[in-house]
């Protein structure tokens, strides 16, 4: 319980104290005019109010990530309130904030875009690729997640058939939305019902968390101690804390699918000095919804074990949300939650056609341009919802893809911003340390993990154990040469060599 007030509580200060030394290192500009008032179009470039613009980010950024991955990541234990507090203040939140004023420094450019600008044609090149593969692998799981946590809603008691037929047509309704969602202005649908959702969202959070109080279960949370409580820990390498969690709880700590989202209300930010409050507190509050559902994770099943036993965590939201405030207060809370992906998979389509009319130049005011980008990569997004739905095991292979190519977009988004606070004679020690640490726990992943590299080079080296060793040495020494790097040739040779 203490673990979770001070995790709560750090989270409060870090956006009052380290997001003022964020903006501070950035220095804002009010008197400059921002895309949303320099280049207003009506479709993608709008005007809107901070309140409205921080529901709008917080929805688009908040997918099933900060729940689904913290429900994954309560598995290690209190553990994860650790990562969670300070990935999000120390890289998450700073990571949204520079990628969001960066954008809005450029025109509202797309991620790809920004990377290309401060670290060269090649990254520029590689991210135009990456970043589309990465929304349309957050907009398949975010078509999934929703559909299944309805259908476990629902149909209790159901025939598995009329539970299939009853899966496919909230699949075809999810999949309509987003279209529309992807094809009309940003302030006709989106701009619409966002906020009303994201206040939904903050309001079921709360209503959680005081039903843990009421009813005692927060106790049963454990507190942190330097210890994994994950019960496979020994018999498989992924249950290692390091660099397992890292990547497990993605969107509650840092994740790059934020990067290819910031850009959207860079797009419609009225003045520079609401960055912090639109960027940086959205990743506060997801992080904030995070140890929630970590902690009802925890605590209403009593103990990680008991955890490990509930089922999916399609299981353990409906299951805990019914128990905990009953069936009204249970629907609401599911309805908050299945909210969260459908507004983040509709926008990752919107991001995904963005970034690629930005690589093309391809002005996306009229509607048959916007079609003309968009039906492709809805094809290919229901081929892969497809093959997800065929079992739990390849939906399970689509998201640990998808959550290695996010926190890999996020490192790479973090060098980016570093090389820009570099080149203008900045303080980049603010993006550069999460940049590093980040990269170590990517390459680490990557080369250990069992959808990556692991299993070729475990036949090599003989065990998984020597397998995960090798993979943390060689991460520390990627991060290390790289940062030296850096320092070299970006940080003393080249600063004040572009104008802010």
């Amino acid at each position: 319980m203490i673990s979770f007030i001070v995790g709560i509580v750090a989270l409060i200060l870090g956006y009052l104290i380290y997001g003022k030394i964020a903006e501070k290192i950035f220095v804002v500009k009010p008197e400059n005019k921002t895309p949303a008032v320099r280049i207003a179009d009506g479709v993608d470039y709008v005007e809107m109010s901070w309140p409205r613009a921080l529901l709008i980010q917080l929805l688009n950024i908040a997918g099933t990530g900060p729940i689904f991955g913290a429900i994954m990541g309560a598995y290690f234990g209190p553990a994860a309130f650790v990562w969670i507090v300070f990935g999000c203040i120390f890289a998450g939140a700073v990571h949204d904030y520079f990628v969001g004023m960066l954008s809005v420094r450029n025109d509202g450019a797309s991620i790809s875009e920004i990377v290309g600008k401060y670290l060269g044609k090649a990254p520029l090149y590689i991210m135009r690729v990456f970043s589309v593969v990465l929304l349309i692998l957050v907009g398949v799981v975010f078509v999934y997640t929703p559909a299944q946590v309805l259908r476990e809603m629902f149909t209790g008691g159901w025939t598995p058939e009329k539970k299939q037929i009853f899966y496919f047509i909230v699949l075809g309704v999810i999949i309509l939305y987003y279209i529309l969602a992807t094809m009309l202005p940003i302030d006709k649908l989106i701009g619409r019902v966002y906020p009303i959702f994201g206040a939904c969202l903050l309001i079921m959070a709360l209503g959680l968390t005081v039903m843990l109080f009421i009813t005692g279960e927060i106790r049963n949370v454990p507190e942190f101690a330097f210890q994994n409580l994950n019960p496979n820990q020994g018999k498989n390498i992924m249950a290692h804390i390091f660099p397992f969690l890292f990547i497990t709880i993605a969107c509650g700590a840092i994740s790059g699918f934020h990067a290819t989202q910031s850009p959207l209300m860079a797009r419609c930010l009225k003045n520079e000095k609401d960055g912090r409050k639109v960027f940086y507190l959205a990743m506060i509050l997801e992080g904030i919804i995070a140890m929630i559902w970590a902690a009802v994770a925890m605590g209403h099943f009593g103990t990680v074990e008991g955890l490990t036993k509930a089922g999916s965590a399609a299981v353990v939201v409906t299951r805990s949300s019914v128990d905990l405030m009953g069936w009204v207060g249970g629907i609401l809370a599911v309805f908050g939650v299945v909210a969260c992906p459908i507004t983040s998979g509709d926008t990752a389509f919107r991001s995904a056609r963005l970034t690629i009319a930005d690589s093309l130049k391809f002005d996306q005011k009229p509607i048959k341009n916007r079609f003309v980008v968009a039906i492709p990569l809805f094809v290919i997004g229901i081929l892969l919802v497809l093959f997800a739905t065929q079992n739990t095991a390849s939906f399970n292979l689509v998201w640990r893809y998808f959550s290695w190519s996010n926190q890999t977009l996020a490192t790479i988004a973090l060098w980016a911003a570093a090389a820009y606070l570099a080149k203008t004679g900045k303080q980049y020690w603010i993006t550069l340390c999460p940049a590093v640490f980040m990269t170590v726990v990517v390459t680490a992943y990557f080369l250990s993990a069992g959808e990556c590299l692991g299993p070729l080079l475990t036949k090599i080296t003989g065990s998984a154990d020597a397998t995960y060793t090798i993979g943390i040495i060689i991460g520390l020494a990627l991060a290390v040469a790289l940062c030296s790097l850096f320092v070299s040739l970006i940080g003393i040779k080249q600063k004040n060599t572009i104008k802010d």
